[in-house]
């Protein structure tokens, strides 16, 4: 069975037009990869992720590897299944994900688990992973294997982080960049580093891109999660509130909590650490969040690591990919607007 990925629809216009042009080609290629490594006699398979891969998306990360393996002049083809690989990785933490916090959506559309279940869910997560792995031997490339093998770790190991911190309002911003510098953005520096590896760089462009990567996924990140308390569910691609009714410390929360009266500090316990919801309270904790300008400031905050990653290219110079990339910086922060 094969899948069918509106590429065009995915990847959208606007400040990624750029790098969508540039990168077409080759996600040509990355999209009959992924079509061809979904594909199994075990008829769930293809079913359940090509019910993720068909849902929309944006495709950013593995055009990320695809892109900062543009800016250094790389001539193979290595790339594609190592952008594949990406792909294949953050799929696969998606399907996870939607387990572990009970989501019920998925970018506008329900989540693979509440029309298969859980297992089926994480399963087939898990035959992704292998997938993802099996074509980064194939490339044969010993490091761009040694950072994405330990990208899918340290991944792992921010959702644990995340799951120890939910519900505990006592998470300070300096945890919760922790858990998203782990949960979100080593995948993001991962698929930026093994461009300039697999093209042969020097270690100062490979540490140039990796820093891009990293600064850019915690943007990413913090815009997310104003989004939640103050976006559109069309472009937090899941429900608004999900993080609310999760019980999930993020930076808005972090803010608020330290900023408001005691009162407000025990409707947040009552709501996310006991997990007693009432009609109205996300209501509440919108205005709670507003009041004190958490969602600015996280806004901000975002905009901060967006201006790191952004000098992170400085190193390189003028060209259509640098300009490619510095563009993704800003649409990824200007999606709060």
């Amino acid at each position: 069975m094969g899948l069918v990925i509106p590429f065009e629809e995915a990847t959208g216009s606007g400040d990624l037009a750029k790098l969508v042009s540039l990168v077409h080609g080759d996600m040509g290629k990355v999209n009959e990869t992924i079509m061809a490594r979904t594909d199994s006699r075990v008829a769930m398979i293809p079913e359940v992720a090509n019910h993720l891969i068909e849902s929309g998306g944006k495709r950013l990360r593995p055009m990320m590897t695809l892109a900062t393996a543009g800016l250094c002049g790389y001539p193979g083809q290595g790339h594609v299944k190592l952008a594949a690989s990406v792909e294949f990785m953050h799929t696969a933490t998606l399907l996870h994900d939607d387990v572990v916090d009970d989501s019920d959506m998925r970018r506008g559309k329900l989540a693979a688990r509440m029309l298969w279940g859980n297992e089926a869910s994480v399963l087939v997560g898990d035959f992704l992973l292998g997938q993802a792995f099996r074509m980064m031997v194939e490339v044969g490339s010993i490091p761009c294997l040694d950072v994405l093998s330990t990208a899918a770790t340290v991944i792992a190991e921010g959702e644990v982080m995340q799951l120890a911190a939910a519900k505990d309002t006592t998470t300070t911003e300096d945890d919760y960049i922790a858990v998203i510098r782990a949960k979100t953005a080593a995948l993001f520096a991962a698929a930026c580093e093994v461009g300039p590896i697999i093209a042969g760089r020097p270690k100062a462009e490979i540490a140039a891109c990796r820093a891009y990567g990293t600064n850019l996924g915690i943007a990413f990140q913090l815009i997310d999660d104003a989004l939640d308390y103050g976006g559109s569910s069309q472009k937090l691609g899941k429900n608004t509130g999900d993080d609310f009714r999760e019980g999930k410390i993020t930076l808005p929360v972090v803010l608020s909590f330290r900023r408001g009266p005691e009162s407000e500090r025990a409707f947040w316990r009552k709501c996310l650490e006991d997990g007693r919801i009432d009609d109205g309270d996300l209501e509440r904790a919108i205005g709670h969040v507003r009041k004190h300008r958490a969602i600015e400031d996280t806004i901000e905050r975002a905009r901060h690591y967006g201006a790191m990653a952004r000098d992170a290219l400085g190193l390189f110079p003028s060209s259509e990919w640098k300009d490619a990339l510095l563009d993704v910086v800003e649409f990824c922060i200007e999606r709060a607007h």
